[in-house]
């Protein structure tokens, strides 16, 4: 499964953005869990958002309350929702299927992943 990020860029503390996931290899992505996760320079991959094939959901702590995560079934495209950004929350982001429709936070659960995006948030 070929995934596709986008909407990441320079934002400021406070403010909100969507990032865009696409499947973009023809196969349909409903069956299939989806996930967020996100890497900082110097750390490890975490995860931040994951979301079943019937929409439940299940999110970070450090993210929830600010985040949300959907799916668009008819476009084929997950989105991250995220509000009141702060810095902590700079990193490239990451858009990932699991071929499983069970929504999990660990990433080996999930076999396809995006290119990432950046989302750099200054204070």
């Amino acid at each position: 499964v070929q995934l596709v990020e986008s909407g990441g860029g320079v934002v400021q503390a406070g403010v909100s953005l969507r990032l865009a996931c696409a499947g973009a290899s023809g196969r349909t992505l409903k069956h299939n869990a989806m996930g967020w996760f996100r890497q900082a320079p110097g750390k490890e991959r975490e995860f931040v958002a994951a979301i079943s094939w019937d929409g439940v959901t299940l999110y970070a702590d450090s993210v929830k309350g600010r985040f949300a995560i959907s799916r668009d079934n008819a476009e084929n495209t997950v989105y991250l929702h995220m509000h009141s950004l702060i810095p902590a929350d700079t990193s490239v982001y990451y858009c990932a299927a699991s071929p499983s429709s069970t929504a999990r936070g660990a990433p080996p659960h999930y076999a396809s992943w995006g290119q990432g995006t950046q989302v750099p948030v200054s204070s």
